[in-house]
């Protein structure tokens, strides 16, 4: 799947972009769950923090 979406600015130094409920539901994560952000070449990768 591939959904079109806009960053938008949450806070001077902040950026949000909305994930759809599809992603999340079958990635089974949950609200306020920890994630890590990973900058690869072009690409940022959201993968689920583990401790």
């Amino acid at each position: 799947m591939r959904f079109i979406r806009k960053i938008n600015r949450t806070a001077k130094r902040s950026y949000s972009v909305i994930i759809p409920m599809g992603f999340i539901k079958k990635l089974k994560w949950k609200e306020r769950q920890k994630i890590v952000l990973i900058l690869r070449g072009k690409k940022i990768i959201i993968e689920d923090w583990k401790p």
